[in-house]
């Protein structure tokens, strides 16, 4: 059931988070949930990027959508991100080349360089507020990475035509960059970051405009496949516990896609089994000067480390006073539960980067929930007739699980290409089943925060 999940486990029913995100918004809006029988060519369980997306564009196709979210559009990892657009695929070319032979890797490193100018039109397209900047800036945290990162940039450079992207040399990063502990790195302007719970109320604004229907508090229960697929809703834990009648409704659709990425629980198991759900926190700080937020990064790019237990950060930018913050993201957690303070389990990483925030404020403090997948790569995956899955976005969402509703919608309208290529990536299972999951995501994390540190 929905109330054993992470769905559940640490946020309030249908509310959004007290994040920074949440607090500067703009356009939220509170829809009801999914009542009776409603008749749909697709269906779509999920109201994030991948969900909000794929309904945007099937609607734009002509065909009738719902999506159905448990909580609130945008609720889960689409608006608690670091708000980082990634150009181009989780992993390096070096390693997708050997997994999927050179012609598919290069057409998977188009479908990502795709991503982020998607996420750039949509919202032009829509006047969707995202205050979208270009550049993120991977550094390295040892110096032993910086060979290999000055082949990398030359790699894609030369061999794929990408011109966006160049190496930092260890000289240059602190004229750009006040962090320490910092090497060398590489600059990519084909990526960028943004507000990502604006992208996502904005997604689901167009999809609505072009005639999707969106319900949220419509947790789904159970689908059962036939011919329609017949998708069935419980009433949401808000309702219960505001001591409301408990709505359920069912959903009849010939194409039902779960894009529910680390909140998919027990619901599908083929998907659960090679999706895992980790948490990820992120904080504000209180509104700096623009001296202050100009010594921390001078170009306004987007940064990320390369830490397995990645350090990821940038500048906000109020889309409404135009204030700027630092907002960082770093930790790790051995469980499924939240930390008590997550304002302070985040400044330690953020004050080992900025020692010089030292006696800064912290504003706000939030947490959410994503999927990883083995190779860190998503799965894209056809279950049965009419049936499909895309999770496991593995921390590149924001850019990729946009672009997989384009892909999605394309498949559906003919043209197979983009998600035949993503369907193939090698997204093997988790080993152990749900019984293990939790002692081995305990041992990985440990180990891979014991090699960061090494």
């Amino acid at each position: 059931m929905p109330e054993r999940s992470l769905l559940y486990r640490n946020d309030r029913a249908g509310a959004y988070p007290e994040s920074y995100y949440a607090a500067t918004a703009i356009g939220m809006v509170d829809r009801p949930a999914v009542e009776g029988v409603v008749e749909a060519d697709v269906c779509i369980i999920g109201g994030g990027f991948a969900g909000l997306s794929t309904a945007l564009h099937c609607a734009e196709q002509g065909r009738s959508v719902v999506v159905l979210d448990a909580h609130r559009v945008g609720w889960g990892a689409s608006g608690r991100n670091g708000g980082q657009a990634g150009a181009g695929q989780r992993v390096d070319q070096d390693e997708l080349e050997p997994l999927l032979g050179l012609d598919d890797a290069r057409e998977a490193f188009r479908i990502g360089i795709e991503a982020p100018q998607l996420v750039q039109d949509l919202a032009a397209k829509h006047s969707i507020p995202i205050g979208y900047k270009p550049g993120i800036l991977h550094t390295n945290h040892r110096a032993r990475y910086d060979p290999e990162s000055r082949a990398y940039a030359r790699k894609l450079n030369e061999e794929y035509d990408y011109d966006k992207i160049r190496f930092v040399e260890r000289d240059e990063l602190p004229e750009m960059l006040g962090a320490a502990g910092c090497f060398a790195g590489t600059l990519d302007m084909g990526g960028g970051h943004c507000h990502p719970l604006n992208l996502a109320l904005g997604l689901a604004r167009a999809a609505e405009a072009a005639g999707a229907q969106i319900f949220e508090h419509s947790p789904v229960v159970e689908v059962d496949r036939g011919d329609p697929h017949v998708v069935r809703t419980a009433g949401s834990a808000s309702q219960r516990s505001a001591g409301a009648p408990a709505s359920e409704g069912t959903v009849r659709a010939g194409i039902v896609l779960y894009a529910c990425n680390g909140y998919l629980a027990g619901l599908e198991p083929r998907t659960a089994a090679r999706v895992m759900p980790i948490n990820s926190f992120v904080v504000a700080t209180e509104p700096l000067d623009d001296e202050v937020a100009r010594s921390l990064i001078r170009d306004d790019v987007a940064v990320a480390d390369s830490r397995f237990v990645v350090n990821y950060y940038r500048l906000s930018e109020d889309p409404v006073s135009k204030e700027r913050r630092l907002l960082f993201g770093g930790g790790e957690t051995y469980g499924y539960g939240f930390p008590a303070r997550i304002d302070e389990f985040v400044r330690r990483p953020m004050a080992a980067v900025f020692p010089q925030l030292a006696g800064v404020r912290i504003d706000y403090g939030w947490g959410g929930t994503l999927g990883i997948t083995r190779p860190r790569l998503p799965d894209f995956a056809e279950l049965g007739q009419g049936i499909y899955s895309m999770s496991g976005y593995s921390g590149s969402g924001l850019a990729m699980a946009t672009r997989s509703g384009k892909i999605f919608a394309d498949m559906l309208g003919g043209d197979d290409r983009d998600f035949r290529v993503m369907q193939r990536m090698p997204t093997a299972p988790f080993p152990g089943g749900g019984r293990w999951r939790h002692p081995l995501l305990f041992a990985a994390m440990t180990w891979y925060a014991f090699r960061d540190r090494l």
